[in-house]
């Protein structure tokens, strides 16, 4: 799989994505049902997240995480676990856990998907994808992660916080400022899959 790494800058130790999720994408008019298509064009990464999130390709969990392993593990240096971020949409199965259970596997690390709880969003409120600017959606996310501290050894572990599409950072943010009153975290790795 090609990557092509970028840092991601927020309140977190360090953090890359994997590559860039859209090359480009040109419009091609409108369909039978008045909807706009699209040519569009994915980075290897990109593409095998758009398979797996959008057409239930599960087959591109394994080799995802296995990117993960070799390009961005190496660069974080020792994880103790590995945190999967709270997902924005309600799926039976979803995406971003099932990467993180399968890095969890392949390198023996526990993956911890309880640590941090997501609120419902207001009633009537937008979804996070529809609002514009940073600011818009810091507001939205205040107050909407707690933390459940489920880990029950002694000690303190380095942890990678997984997502699967960088945008603003705002919920990665919010998730990181969260996890930080956490004792048992020490450093925080931003780990994604592809960045907007």
């Amino acid at each position: 799989m090609q990557v092509q790494i970028r840092k991601l800058e927020g309140s977190w130790d360090l953090g890359y994505a994997l590559h860039k999720h859209t090359l480009s994408s040109v419009y091609l008019g409108d369909d039978e049902n008045g909807h706009p298509r699209f040519d569009t064009t994915r980075s290897e990464p990109g593409e095998a997240l758009y398979q797996l999130k959008y057409r239930a390709d599960w087959k591109q969990v394994q080799p995802l995480a296995a990117q993960v392993q070799q390009t961005l593990l190496p660069v974080f240096g020792k994880i103790g676990l590995i945190i999967p971020m709270p997902a924005s949409t309600v799926r039976a199965r979803q995406p971003v856990n099932e990467i993180a259970n399968e890095l969890g596997k392949l390198t023996n690390t526990p993956v911890f998907d309880d640590i941090i709880v997501k609120a419902p969003a207001p009633e009537g409120s937008p979804q996070l994808k529809n609002l514009h600017g940073r600011e818009a959606k810091d507001a939205a996310l205040g107050g909407r992660f707690s933390l459940n501290p489920s880990i029950t050894n002694e000690g303190c572990w380095n942890a990678l916080l997984l997502d699967d599409l960088f945008d603003t950072g705002a919920t990665m943010d919010a998730v990181c400022k969260t996890l930080r009153t956490y004792k048992k975290i020490n450093h925080i790795y931003a780990g994604s899959i592809t960045w907007k």
